[in-house]
């Protein structure tokens, strides 16, 4: 019944949601996650122990696809700064952003995080839970808002896997 009731949820988020940011990883020095949402789809390396490199695409609702390239920092205990590019913003071609992100300690397999990235013509925050189902593969569901100032905000709920080697 459990497994019932996981699906129809896992279901109807992917059906409801509009887009979402890349989650926020706890990576190992040397890890590689890869993931895949509702309408994007990233890679991050984290290249030593403090440094995070990662690449994104965002298919958006209203506003088409969106190519982010960004870093992030751990800064103290779990807390990230991100520093990062956006092609395709609405009325502007590109935008650099920063923001900060902090996540909760794994308990039980479950890690919550909060992200938030402001650019000179957005801001866009992300509230989110990674669930543990395998070895190296997370489940993630957040909540996600994005708001340019040249148009409309989106936002809703969003589903994703990571998977990391």
């Amino acid at each position: 019944m459990k497994k019932v009731l996981l699906s129809l949820t896992v279901l109807t988020a992917l059906s409801t949601a509009t887009a979402m940011a890349a989650p926020i990883n706890n990576l190992a020095a040397n890890e590689t996650a890869v993931g895949l949402g509702t309408n994007e789809s990233y890679i991050e390396h984290k290249i030593n122990d403090d440094i995070t490199l990662g690449y994104q695409y965002a298919d958006r609702d209203e506003y088409g696809h969106m190519h982010d390239v960004y870093g992030q920092i751990d800064m103290i205990s779990n807390v990230k700064g991100i520093v990062g590019h956006r092609d395709n913003l609405p009325q502007d071609n590109s935008n650099f952003y920063a923001g900060l992100a902090v996540s909760t300690p794994r308990v039980m397999g479950a890690e919550g995080y909060a992200s938030y990235i402001t650019g000179a013509d957005f801001n866009e925050t992300q509230v989110g839970v990674n669930m543990n189902v395998v070895a190296n593969v997370d489940l993630n569901i957040n909540y996600h808002n994005f708001d340019a100032d040249h148009g409309s905000r989106e936002n809703g709920v969003g589903i994703g896997a990571t998977m990391k080697f």
